[in-house]
């Protein structure tokens, strides 16, 4: 073996919240420039110029979400079940969502009619928000504590109904998750295009970034004032996982209590701050390049915020805290995950390292004479 057991449930911990940062970071901007179509493209020729500096990779990008329901299902089970069983009509909403993007993209120039074209730039704009905000809805159910149960044969039943997971403060996290990745699109944008569409991104990416400030603070606040989760006493970390055998309670603000006990953490909420601020300078500077690593580091921040918060937490049970699932008690087994461990290792290099060469190689402004003069060759 690699790693001892405990070690491992950490790493996955990371390599997970790895993924759910490459997702955001690649894919989440594909929405969010899907979700800017219409406003920064008022023109056929310009719409075409935003979905062409995404033309080369959307596809790509999506393979960080196929990954990380598989490293999911893989690493932790429990979760998945949970998960998939709580959140299963939020997820054919997103699953259904999503069908309209590479329909979107495929088929809005198959038909030379401004009618045909503008219902599928609507859907191209449905198939990014809906899962945009449902991810964000799922994200602050968490912070509340997920309606399931589990029985002594480790049989996991959910209680609850998609239109409780719609409440208030799942929805402030589902407008974080719409205002940051907007945001994030918006500098991708002003630094991919030129003319009034590079001018027009910079400007909504810049109101994004200011709406995501106000939300995230705010959404800071209202955790310090939920009730937290908090583990009192726990089984052998290196142990079999069973989350039967722990206790947990709950208190208001428990939710901040390892930015107390590990001051560091409080690295991420504040980089998720300072780079929106920075990212906020850099692109009223028109130094876009400069503003989307800002806006990407801005994604690690908030990302792991709610990771840190959680900790050590993955889906808290608002039915029985004690069964709640941590990442030491609802993983695979200690071979498995270090089977798994050996082939991220190998690949996951691999694939960092075509997805650069890609976008590298694929590097330039997209302008609208180009478009226009290549009418056949591009989206």
């Amino acid at each position: 073996m690699i790693f001892d057991y405990e070690t491992l449930k950490m790493l996955w911990w990371l390599l997970i919240g790895v993924l759910l940062i490459g997702f955001a970071i690649t894919d989440g901007m594909d929405m969010g420039v899907a979700m800017l179509l219409r406003l920064v493209g008022k023109t056929d020729s310009e719409r075409r110029t935003v979905i062409n500096t995404i033309g080369a990779h959307w596809d790509g990008n999506q393979v960080w979400f196929i990954t990380a329901g598989g490293a999911l299902f893989a690493a932790w089970p429990m979760v998945y079940a949970a998960a998939f069983s709580g959140f299963y009509f939020a997820m054919m909403l997103v699953l259904f969502a999503l069908f309209f993007r590479p329909l979107g993209f495929d088929y809005r120039s198959k038909i030379d009619s401004p009618r045909w074209r503008n219902n599928w730039d609507w859907g191209i704009f449905a198939g990014s928000a809906i899962p945009a905000l449902v991810f964000g809805v799922a994200f602050g159910n968490l912070f509340l504590g997920v309606p399931f149960n589990i029985d002594n044969l480790l049989r996991v039943s959910y209680q609850g109904s998609f239109f409780a997971l719609l409440n208030p403060f799942a929805l402030l996290a589902g407008l974080i998750s719409i205002a940051m990745l907007v945001g994030h699109a918006g500098m991708w944008l002003q630094l991919r295009t030129a003319d009034k569409v590079a001018e027009r991104s910079g400007q909504y990416g810049r109101y994004a970034l200011m709406a995501f400030i106000v939300l995230f603070a705010a959404a800071g606040f209202w955790v310090a004032n939920l009730n937290g989760y908090q583990i009192v006493s726990m089984g052998d970390t290196q142990g079999h996982a069973d989350p039967l055998t722990k206790v947990v309670s709950t208190a208001q603000g428990a939710w901040l209590n390892n930015y107390s006990e590990r001051p560091w953490t409080m690295t991420f909420p504040i980089l998720g701050f300072a780079m929106a601020l920075v990212a906020l300078l850099f692109s009223k500077l028109n130094k876009p390049a400069l503003s989307l690593i800002s806006t990407s580091l801005m994604l690690v921040g908030v990302i792991m915020t709610a990771g840190v918060s959680l900790f050590p937490f993955i889906m808290p049970s608002s039915n029985n805290p004690d069964i709640s699932l941590t990442i030491w008690d609802a993983v695979s087994s200690h071979k498995t995950l270090n089977i798994m461990f050996i082939a991220v290792a190998i690949f996951l290099p691999i694939i960092l390292t075509y997805t650069t060469w890609c976008y590298v190689k694929m590097w330039r402004r997209v302008t609208v004479d180009e478009i226009e003069t290549n009418t056949h060759g591009s989206y």
